[in-house]
């Protein structure tokens, strides 16, 4: 329908500011929009591939938003090790944290599955870190607040325990 116009290299830097300011301002798609524009002119950025990543993330809780596996799509593109992992995380994380905002009755066992693959990935991510980097170790911990905060953020019935399935 529209043939989209292409970005400057030297635009790049600047592009990138504005989408820092668009998820601040909770207009994931403008923000979305600009890192495809990135990434069209230089698809390895590391910087715009991550805010695409978390841009997409943040629309999780809205009609018509991104898939969990198209936004891990955007996984492998991640370079580093630790990052891959920590990013696994935010995905999980943030697709348990727009169902339980969404308050479904009966989505509490489904938040805390979301949750618990988050806190693997933030565990994984921790013996990748480097030196000084907590950040797994407080979106874990975020993620364990959360899920003795709520009480109905529980397991199925259902599910057993992993020490029951070995």
């Amino acid at each position: 329908m529209f043939d989209l116009k292409k970005m400057s290299r030297e635009g790049i830097r600047r592009a990138l500011g504005k989408v820092e300011r668009y998820r601040l301002l909770n207009e994931p798609w403008q923000a979305e929009s600009i890192c495809r524009d990135v990434l069209d002119a230089e698809p390895d950025n590391q910087e715009a591939l991550i805010a695409l990543l978390l841009a997409l993330t943040n629309q999780f809780g809205y009609e018509g938003g991104p898939s969990v596996e198209n936004v891990r799509a955007l996984l492998p593109g991640i370079r580093e090790k630790y990052e891959q992992a920590y990013y696994a995380g935010i995905i999980c994380e943030r697709k348990g944290s727009a169902l339980r905002d969404r308050n479904a009755p009966g989505s509490g066992p489904v938040v805390y599955d979301w949750l618990r693959q988050a806190m693997e990935h933030y565990e994984r991510a921790e013996q990748l870190r480097p030196e000084g980097n907590d950040d797994a170790i407080s979106r874990w911990n975020t993620c364990a607040r959360v899920i003795m905060k709520h009480p109905q953020v529980r397991p199925s019935a259902a599910a057993q325990p992993l020490s029951m399935l070995e």
